[in-house]
This record gives structure tokens, C-alpha cells and sequence, in this order.
């Protein structure tokens, strides 16, 4: 399923320049991702319990279209890659304007932290569920699994 939820550019959003700043874009992307995950019986209560976080280990911003203050935006969320134990992902976050039209794209890649090893982790089978049943990109890639098992 292709995950989305319409935003707005608030003040805060803003550059020098009156647009979208780029630092608003990874932001709207991790608060698009938290809340699907929310949404799927994964909210941040559960991250704690499980003593594992989200890594991000890069991101990726491609422009097309601007966007202004109070403009709507309907931001998506898509899987462009997932190991198969699930520890290493790449999200895929598009953001349209109100006309339709894309405007940018965000993909992170990352993976998920256990706290207390500060090393990368499978995720429990409900957050593996979650990023399956996501959306795959037309680029989707199987991404190599971790090297060492917890």
C-alpha cells in the first residue's frame, strides 16, 4: 500500500527564499514514516520496548516544483528496498503539490539500532510486517542482510 497523509507548509517551514526549506523535507519524511508505523501498531512506545530505534544512514532530496507557505502538500511513502531479515531499509518519500504535480522526493536509507548494542538489528516480526506491506518503487532492491546476527 502506497502510505499518505496531506501536510502544509507552515512558517517554520520556510528558507530565505520563501520556499520549502530542505531540512523540512527529511523532516516531514521522518514524521510521514513515524506515523505510518504508528499507524501500524508500531508507535514509539513500542521502539522503547524493543530497545531499538531508526537509523538513518543517508538521504537523498531531488527537487522539481516548489512549494510556498500555507500550500497543502500530500506526502507518500513507498519501500525502495528492504534485507530480507529487515534490519537494512530504503524509504521512498514523494512530495506532490496540490495540482498534482511532483515536486520532490526523498529516499533514506537506513536500518534499525538496538540501544544498548548501538549496532544494527533485525526489527521485531510486527515492524518487519509494517515495511512489507509497503509499497514497493519501480527501483525496488533486495539490500544485503547483516553481515553479523544478534
Amino acid at each position: 500500500m502506497v502510505f499518505e497523509h496531506q501536510h502544509m507548509v507552515g512558517w517554520g517551514d520556510l528558507d530565505a527564499n520563501g520556499h520549502l526549506r530542505n531540512t523540512a523535507y527529511l523532516d516531514k519524511s521522518a514524521d510521514l514514516r513515524m506515523l505510518y508505523f504508528a499507524s501500524n501498531g508500531f508507535p514509539m512506545s513500542a521502539f522503547a520496548e524493543h530497545g531499538i530505534g531508526p537509523v538513518v544512514q543517508s538521504d537523498e532530496i531531488e527537487y522539481f516544483r516548489e512549494f510556498r507557505l500555507l500550500e497543502p502538500i500530500r506526502i507518500t511513502l513507498i519501500a525502495a528496498g528492504l534485507s530480507e531479515d529487515g534490519a537494512r531499509f530504503r524509504l521512498r518519500n514523494e512530495f506532490y503539490r496540490p495540482d498534482g504535480r511532483l515536486a520532490a522526493r526523498v529516499t533514506s536509507r537506513g536500518g534499525w539500532m538496538n540501544i544498548g548494542k548501538r549496532r544494527l538489528t533485525a526489527p521485531p516480526p510486527a515492524l518487519k510486517e509494517a515495511l512489507l506491506g509497503l509499497s514497493r518503487s519501480d527501483d525496488y532492491e533486495v539490500l544485503s542482510d547483516l553481515v553479523e546476527k544478534p
